[in-house]
């Protein structure tokens, strides 16, 4: 999730571990654990592929953040020895402001390692946005209460206890929303003939009501537009083509075998300018992803190891509109280009 949302978090759990024990202090060292787990995209892992397979790894695992909480906390009473009695409060402030850091990524569709160094395994349940603000005002509010003077400690606990409650909730909702969705698309998937052996759906920017999924398909791929509040009839699928084959020459290379792991399968090929792109089709929509990396290139009848340089197309502001607009109307075309299949 964005930093702002993960600011948030950490200090509602920091406050609801030790808020009436310590104060605002509980609140401050929550929101700074709250963000920390992301400066490791500030470590260089030796190349493009490498940081993007590696970001959410060591720094998110719950064993790594179980073993630094109590030295953190051995810390935190050297410079507030008056709390060196709450040494236990604060190892489970930061243990649980790390750790729900971690298990709030793994519910976008990016991956999270939580359990390195036992596995890598990116787990991501897909279930958010990474910017959602229906889960993020609740705990932002709270994060204002904190700061604001002569508000009593009764006050901000119980705003605590309503935001953590209200954005749980939430994400419940979340993975009732992507059930439902789930379903209309395997019904709406098997009309057309559509095999979804590798499937994924993941909410469109900024909601949880307008969700995109993708299916891969050895040399073609489909993405699909489903709303909450649409039939099956209404589900939108718009077909591309995948130059799989480009791959062929490339197959033992340690950077692509690592894209196609950290993808799941949830990749497209594409020749640019005699450049071969791998791109990840999770983040982005068609025609703007995210992370694209030149894997290689094209020589006569032989494509070589490419750069591995990274190509990032962000999708444009001005189409926001039109997502909000598909979740009430299914003529609405995604992307804007395109039209259903």
């Amino acid at each position: 999730m964005d930093s702002l949302t993960q600011i948030a978090l950490g200090s509602a759990v920091g406050y609801a571990v030790l808020g009436h024990k310590v104060g605002r202090k509980a609140a401050i060292y929550g929101a700074v654990l709250g963000t920390l787990p992301d400066l490791d995209v500030f470590i260089p892992f030796g190349g493009p592929v490498e940081d993007f397979t590696y970001h959410r790894s060591f720094s998110h695992s719950f064993i790594v953040q179980l073993l630094v909480s109590p030295i953190i906390a051995w810390l935190i009473t050297k410079f507030h020895p008056t709390t060196k009695v709450h040494f236990k409060g604060w190892f489970w402030l930061f243990f649980l402001t790390l750790s729900t850091h971690a298990l709030l990524d793994s519910f976008t569709v990016y991956g999270t390692q939580f359990l390195w160094p036992i596995s890598d395994y990116p787990f991501g349940f897909s279930t958010l946005f990474i910017i959602d603000p229906i889960y993020t005002i609740p705990l932002l509010a709270t994060l204002f209460i904190y700061l604001a003077p002569r508000v009593s400690t009764h006050t901000r606990l119980k705003s605590t206890y309503v935001a953590l409650t209200v954005s749980s909730v939430y994400i419940v909702w979340s993975f009732v929303a992507k059930w439902h969705i789930d379903s209309l698309n395997k019904e709406a998937l098997a009309i057309h003939h559509i095999d979804p052996a590798i499937y994924m759906s993941t909410p469109a920017p900024l909601n949880t009501f307008l969700w995109r999924s993708v299916v891969v398909q050895e040399n073609r791929y489909f993405e699909v537009y489903t709303s909450v509040f649409d039939q099956v009839s209404d589900v939108s699928i718009n077909e591309y083509a995948s130059s799989i084959e480009l791959l062929n020459d490339l197959q033992n290379q340690w950077g692509v075998q690592r894209l196609q792991w950290f993808t799941k399968g949830l990749y497209a090929v594409k020749l640019q300018d005699e450049k071969v792109v791998l791109s990840d089709l999770r983040m982005g929509i068609e025609g703007s992803y995210v992370f694209n990396f030149v894997v290689g290139k094209q020589t006569g009848d032989k494509v070589i190891q490419g750069s591995y340089e990274k190509l990032t197309q962000r999708p444009k502001f001005a189409d926001l509109p039109l997502f909000w607009q598909r979740i009430f109307d299914p003529t609405v075309n995604l992307p804007p280009s395109t039209s259903s299949k």
